[in-house]
């Protein structure tokens, strides 16, 4: 039997990406989130989400995309990035989707607009056309990661 892997769908300046839903806890309309000086510009600042401090993250910042102002369908995937809870702002999260290993790819080193580091695979699908699956816990690296965790236990 065939493993699928399903994972959620999301936009990112018109442009549909995957993470596996494994990561994911939830998916939450933006709120207000607090700033936070002297941190990185992708890190937008945290966020009290049923009483535990999230720090969020820009994910289009972060691919280095050009920032958007939050719309109604903007939206924040909170998921688990070794062990610690972190949103990520995404412009639309729009599908959960079943996707067979044989429509993986790995990513090529050359994926224009993002860095090939924190694509975990590319999807060829029919309906969809290529979908760039990224890697959530590969999508901050270390330093930065120390950062968030800062941000989280202060």
């Amino acid at each position: 039997m065939v493993q699928l892997t399903k994972t959620i769908i999301f936009k990112l300046k018109n442009q549909e990406y995957g993470a596996n839903i494994e990561q994911i806890r939830s998916i939450e309309r933006v709120q207000d989130i607090v700033g936070l000086p002297q941190s990185s510009d992708f890190i937008k600042g945290i966020i009290n989400l049923r009483g535990q401090v999230t720090p969020i993250i820009d994910l289009r910042t972060r691919l280095g995309m050009e920032e958007e102002v939050p719309t109604e369908q903007t939206r924040i995937l909170i998921a688990n990035v070794r062990d610690v809870q972190v949103g990520f702002i995404v412009d639309e999260a729009t599908d959960v989707i079943d996707i067979a290993p044989e429509h993986v790819e790995d990513a090529p080193e050359l994926v224009t607009g993002v860095d090939y580091r924190y694509i975990k695979g590319v999807a060829k699908l029919e309906a969809r056309g290529m979908l760039l699956l990224l890697d959530l816990d590969h999508v901050l690296n270390y330093e930065e990661m120390d950062e968030v965790l800062e941000v989280a236990v202060d």
